[in-house]
């Protein structure tokens, strides 16, 4: 699949208000928030520049969604596909 159509689904979902599910795997509408706008962020530089500009994303997500206690879910799959999509893109460029 293509890296911005994975962002752009990504960010869509993540605009979406958290269901009770997502509240008891750790989601808070701040983190969701928070994490839909790194996402976005990396979507537009892509948009602006290139995939060339992957090579300078860091994305970091595993480690944040750790921190904040998220557990095992539909949206922390969602943001990890993110993270690996964006990772492979690294390596492509």
């Amino acid at each position: 699949m293509d890296l911005l159509v994975i962002l752009d689904e990504a960010v869509a979902a993540l605009k979406a208000p958290l269901g009770k599910d997502d509240r008891v795997q750790g989601w808070t509408d701040d983190l969701r928030r928070e994490v839909q706008e790194e996402i976005s962020t990396s979507r537009s530089a892509l948009r602006r520049h290139g995939l060339g500009v992957a090579r300078h994303l860091r994305p970091r997500f595993d480690e944040w969604m750790d921190r904040e206690g998220v557990q095992s879910g539909s949206l922390r799959d969602l943001v990890g596909d993110v993270q690996r999509s964006l990772m492979e893109a690294r390596t492509m460029t």
